[in-house]
């Protein structure tokens, strides 16, 4: 697919700056890039946030949402946000991200209601891609199963990628969101 917008969302409580080059070399891709800056906050606090910000920047439908690390969860209730703003989502992409719990909600603190993830969700593709920085983790054995969420995303029947070595994680990121 080719995404109208992409949409980068960093971990809460990091910040947009924590995608260094990435958004710039998806630009040279020919990609609309936004990437929300959203410190401080998770669960509904973050997808409020986020939302906001993605709506001040008039992003092209559709979007493609990709989240990294704990945002992962988040990305039903963003989802939600859009399509109550009347914009498309056409696509998810998890990098090395942590995955939504279908019928249940994610707080990243306790302190944190936690976002639902609504019954129609996913209503567009979705990929997983994990980058080399991950790796096995010392396990020796196949990477695919010492990381549960690659594994969860392939029992899914989502599209997976691991980044390979001394490939720029533009292209790679590129390349699956062309395969939604």
């Amino acid at each position: 697919m080719t995404p109208g917008t992409l949409v980068l969302l960093h971990s809460p409580y990091a910040r947009s700056a924590a995608w260094g080059d990435l958004p710039e070399m998806l630009r040279l891709h020919g990609l609309d890039v936004v990437t929300p800056d959203v410190p401080d906050s998770s669960g509904p606090r973050y997808v409020a946030r986020a939302s906001l910000v993605i709506s001040a920047t008039a992003p092209t439908a559709p979007l493609v949402l990709v989240a990294r690390g704990g945002a992962g969860p988040l990305l039903p209730g963003i989802a939600l946000a859009q399509r109550a703003a009347h914009r498309k989502v056409g696509g998810y992409v998890f990098l090395d991200a942590e995955l939504p719990r279908l019928g249940h909600g994610h707080a990243h603190d306790h302190d944190e209601p936690s976002v639902p993830v609504p019954p129609d969700w996913p209503e567009a593709p979705c990929g997983y891609l994990r980058t080399t920085t991950r790796g096995a983790q010392g396990t020796g054995g196949d990477a695919g199963t010492a990381d549960p969420a690659l594994r969860e995303a392939r029992l899914r029947g989502w599209s997976v990628v691991e980044q390979p070595p001394k490939t720029s994680l533009a292209r790679t990121l590129n390349d699956l969101i062309a395969t939604l």
